[in-house]
């Protein structure tokens, strides 16, 4: 039933949500509270760890510095991106946002955020790790056809603060995009803003917080390895609420080596692919070239 119900998700949504997953509750509270934390700091520490300070795209990203909507004024959310910490030597630091994470100093407790991100990235890339399962099984595949991309993923944390904004206009929290990679999971906190395109309705639908959930969305990268047989859909934040809105997705972009190319369940035999093959690191870096 559950693979059922995640196989039409996928190919009409690109979207839904994961309750019962067994990521405590209280990890998803404090990485939360991090957030908050991190946010609260003066624009001048924020900015002494900005991502464009070198090249791998780690630490901070001021206010309208996206801008996926051509044309509004950007869009209006600070972020802040964090790796998992490779060890000294790793053949992929320096690469794709792989790289040494900045951790501030001036945060209230500067070891309790440190030990957050490192858990989060665990518990994190263990549910992907499972959610890529359960995907394998949609598409008719052995369980663990996936877990050649997930070992030693290119995972990031990117923590987001969405200000409270005007409800009518061109304002976007984030406006109208796809994601790049192969899938993100989406922990929000309660005030809602999330739209997703409902293609058959031809209208924008709210994916209402659910305490405790995730939401779960395939990015480009899956849909052109199912040979566009899943989609990633489109989505964007306008944050109504009147307060700040606080969300930390978790992108799992794969091992930056692994060659996506046509899923075999995906076509016919006689069918050519779509696509080509193509690194993950070669598809993620084209892809941050067209936004950036």
């Amino acid at each position: 039933e559950l693979v059922r119900q995640v196989r039409h998700a996928c190919e009409r949504h690109g979207f839904f949500q994961l309750i019962n997953h067994r990521v405590p509750l209280d990890i998803q509270e404090v990485m939360l509270q991090q957030a908050r934390d991190l946010f609260s700091l003066p624009i001048e520490v924020k900015e002494k760890y900005s991502r464009e300070l070198e090249p791998v795209n780690l630490g901070y990203e001021s206010l309208r510095s996206q801008r996926f909507e051509k044309q509004g004024p950007g869009d209006l959310k600070e972020s802040y991106y964090l790796s998992q910490d490779l060890p000294p030597g790793h053949p992929f630091i320096g690469r794709f946002s792989q790289g040494s994470n900045k951790y501030p100093d001036e945060i209230r407790d500067p070891g309790l955020f440190r030990n957050t991100v490192k858990d989060y990235h665990v518990v994190m890339s263990d549910l992907g790790l499972k959610i890529f399962q359960v995907l394998a099984q949609t598409l008719h595949l052995e369980e663990n056809w996936f877990n050649g991309f997930c070992h030693d993923s290119a995972n990031i944390i990117r923590l987001v603060r969405y200000p409270p904004q005007e409800t009518d206009g061109q304002e976007r929290g984030i406006g109208a995009h796809t994601d790049f990679g192969g899938l993100t999971i989406l922990l929000q906190d309660d005030k809602g803003g999330l739209q997703v395109w409902d293609r058959e309705a031809s209208e924008w639908a709210d994916a209402e917080p659910v305490p405790g959930a995730f939401v779960v969305n395939l990015g480009n990268m899956l849909m052109r390895w199912t040979n566009d047989r899943y989609i990633s859909n489109l989505h964007r934040v306008i944050n109504r609420s009147g307060q700040e809105r606080y969300s930390v997705p978790y992108f799992i972009s794969g091992n930056l080596d692994y060659v996506v190319e046509c899923i075999p369940s995906c076509k016919a035999e006689t069918e050519k692919a779509k696509y080509p093959p193509i690194t993950v690191e070669e598809w993620m870096l084209a892809r941050y070239a067209d936004t950036y």
